[in-house]
């Protein structure tokens, strides 16, 4: 029996490595696109950047001399007597592994989105991938998932077929079990008549519909101002915050108001628009036996068509117009149901009976008795 050679001796002290066997190495240099590791064998192990990760790195950043990393032998020989190794094939396997129990378990994950597609997002655990479609990203549509790239999200596995290559994600459902909890612990927290803040989510032609943290409440435009209001979407905007009255709970709707009792018009109106007082206001609105004024916001008075001059006035528009200031005199106020009456010719009288007066003053009685005498 002829004797070793050294070379001999050598290799056979060292460990036989098969392909895809799973091995744990050193490593012993580093460059930008490629890492060397001492693996125990005769030749040393290659791991390239394409084989560290899917995502472009330079493995500078990522490994250091001395690591130690359990990787996978992807060829023995390369045939340049080099041992070709992954780590992304191994950590994908993992990955795998991870997302079943995460899928069977109903756990949350935590991963970054890699890349925004047309149909949705990608995202990757341990290497592997996830998709996550437009639909199940948001509870509501977004046109644009542009803002999500780079961006750390949460969300469960619903579907796990990798034979198939469909692992499917879902945000929407962690963020309606998490308005179902906020719309729970709000409705435990409001009554009606509380104040309460909000963030204007929708303006439409309608109403303003509030945010207020677990569930939408809707501010009608009736219930706006005091006054008039022809436009809710000139008067608020999308993300303003408001201090509301909580005036109705039904079920899950919430009906808001922005009309505060302590501000109410009519709770002095009573002094200030007594008949007999003479007041200005402004042409809010016509009809054919009628003006509507606005003395204040949330104060209007009606000044009838016969109301409006000595003259005959066939429609009011015919002398007046929207927007027009006018003074006139209360001759009728109803505070139970919230109605004053109005009199332009009321007041022409008075101006008229007081100029006469004057005139009357202005007379020397005593010269027109003795001109009557003569």
């Amino acid at each position: 029996m002829s004797e070793l050679s050294f070379e001999q001796m050598l290799e056979d002290s060292l460990k036989t490595i098969r392909n895809g066997e799973v091995v744990e190495g050193t490593v012993i240099d580093v460059k930008e696109d490629e890492a060397i590791l001492n693996i125990g064998y005769k030749s040393d192990g290659i791991l390239t950047k394409g084989e560290y990760s899917n995502t472009p790195v330079d493995l500078t950043t990522c490994i250091h001399v001395g690591d130690t990393m359990e990787v996978k032998v992807l060829k023995v020989n390369d045939g340049e007597g080099q041992v070709l190794l992954t780590y992304k094939r191994l950590a994908a396997e993992k990955g795998s592994k991870r997302l079943k129990e995460a899928f069977e378990s109903g756990e949350v994950l935590t991963a970054p989105v890699t890349q925004v597609l047309e149909g949705g997002l990608s995202v990757v655990v341990d290497e592997s991938r996830v998709f996550i479609p437009a639909s199940l990203v948001s509870d509501t549509y977004e046109k644009s998932l542009a803002k999500y790239e780079g961006q750390e999200i949460s969300f469960v596995i619903t579907e796990f077929n990798p034979r198939r290559g469909r692992i499917i994600g879902n945000r929407k459902q962690l963020i309606l079990a998490q308005k179902a909890e906020q719309q729970k612990a709000l409705f435990e927290r409001i009554h009606v008549g509380d104040v309460v803040e909000g963030v204007v989510k929708n303006v439409t032609d309608f109403g303003a519909f509030v945010d207020l943290g677990g569930a939408d409440g809707l501010l009608h435009i009736s219930e706006m101002s005091w006054g008039r209001v022809e436009n809710p979407k000139k008067v608020f905007k999308v993300g303003e915050k408001l201090t509301v009255l909580i005036k109705d709970i039904h079920d899950t709707k919430i009906a808001l108001s922005l009309k505060f009792e302590d501000q109410n018009p009519w709770l002095n109106a009573a002094e200030k628009y007594a008949a007999g007082n003479i007041v200005k206001g402004r042409v809010a609105r016509m009809t054919d036996f009628g003006a509507f004024v606005e003395l204040e916001p949330g104060v209007d008075a009606l000044l009838h068509v016969s109301q409006i001059s000595r003259e005959h006035v066939e429609k009011p528009a015919d002398v007046l117009s929207i927007g027009q200031e006018i003074e006139a005199k209360v001759v009728d106020f109803n505070g139970d149901e919230k109605k004053i009456s109005l009199s332009m010719k009321a007041l022409q009288n008075s101006q008229e009976t007081h100029a006469a007066d004057e005139d009357v003053a202005d007379v020397d009685v005593d010269a027109v008795a003795a001109e009557t005498e003569e």
